[in-house]
């Protein structure tokens, strides 16, 4: 029973924060020096068109009047229609993200198998060059400012070394080869169900930089909370009980230690999803990924009211949602942590 209010309190808590995260985005949105209106409807526009388009966009009305349609439309699952494309935002952010939750899941799932196993072999070589060199590349994965990253990774992998694609999703060629059927709008699973293998190589290949990118910090991150948290946990009393009983070394690491190391560890995973959902964005930008982050960078020069909304809201609600999960799954797995 507790868990189940420990639960709901979250959720009522999570509902809060994206309210008044909606309240704020839609005030600075409508306090922007611009006119949507023009932008709508594009150059040289006349007073009577613009007077039309205010009434017909509702910036006409007060700005808790249009909130308050703003949410009603919410509720319905309309977020309005972008003022770039004159397309529904929900259409807009459907036909995106896709692209940016592939290069997301896929970068996670990287950075949690490189780095829990280099923390664990960290904390069991503590001192040694190894663990020296583990710290310092997490330092370095931690500090480094992820743009800056892929252009170093451009550098060497493309313009030095020749090795992978520069940019885009996939080569542009493919789409006369060996066209990709869409099916899920996840390149990687579409190309692999249709057994289209040359897609799969050509969007593999184009996909490895841009996940390297993006998975540099939670690398860094969860390899210095596994290596702090099992350095704590091989220190324990039943550790040194599980070796002295002959019990093998990779048994007791991985089944004894691990086990009840992993919590702190489980929050930053789930932190770093989180924060890789709007760090996709940068990454996008400068290999040219065709997801979320370049049409939120075109909707902010276009001061585009609408479609910031729903990115920021969507984003938000991500983020939300992750934490919200990692507070339940700890609350579940670890009876330590309280449920007040």
């Amino acid at each position: 029973m507790r868990k189940l209010e420990f639960v709901i309190r979250r959720i009522a808590m999570s509902i809060l924060v994206l309210v008044g995260l909606s309240v704020i985005t839609f005030t600075l949105a409508r306090v922007i020096p611009s006119d949507p209106a023009a932008l709508y409807i594009g150059p040289h526009p006349n007073p009577g068109d613009l007077e039309r388009t205010r009434e017909k966009l509702g910036l006409n009305r007060p700005v808790p009047v249009q909130y308050a349609y703003y949410v009603r439309d919410l509720l319905r699952g309309d977020l309005g229609d972008s003022i770039a494309t004159k397309r529904p935002v929900l259409q807009e952010i459907g036909d995106r993200w896709p692209a940016s939750l592939e290069l997301l899941l896929t970068a996670m799932i990287f950075a949690v198998l490189v780095g829990v196993p280099l923390g664990v072999l960290s904390a069991q070589l503590q001192g040694s060059p190894f663990d020296v060199a583990v710290r310092t590349l997490s330092i370095v994965g931690v500090s480094m400012p992820a743009f800056w990253a892929g252009l170093l990774l451009q550098v060497v992998f493309f313009r030095n070394l020749h090795l992978l694609p520069l940019a885009g999703r996939f080569d542009t060629d493919l789409r006369f080869s060996s066209p990709i059927q869409p099916l899920t709008g996840f390149y990687l699973i579409d190309s692999a169900v249709t057994g289209n293998w040359i897609a799969l190589k050509d969007v593999a290949w184009h996909t490895v930089l841009p996940a390297l990118t993006l998975a540099a910090y939670p690398i860094g991150l969860i390899a210095r909370m596994t290596r702090a948290t099992m350095i704590e946990v091989l220190s324990q009393d039943y550790i040194r009980t599980a070796r002295a009983y002959g019990t093998p070394e990779w048994f007791t690491i991985y089944f004894y230690a691990l086990k009840n190391a992993i919590g702190p560890t489980l929050t930053v995973i789930g932190l770093t999803l989180a924060y890789a959902l709007t760090g996709t964005f940068f990454i996008e930008i400068v290999f040219n990924w065709p997801g979320l982050g370049l049409f939120t960078v075109h909707s902010l020069l276009n001061t585009d009211h609408p479609a910031i909304m729903g990115i920021t809201l969507l984003a938000a609600a991500g983020y939300v949602i992750i934490n919200l999960m990692v507070d339940v799954a700890q609350a579940w797995i670890d009876p330590r942590i309280s449920l007040a």
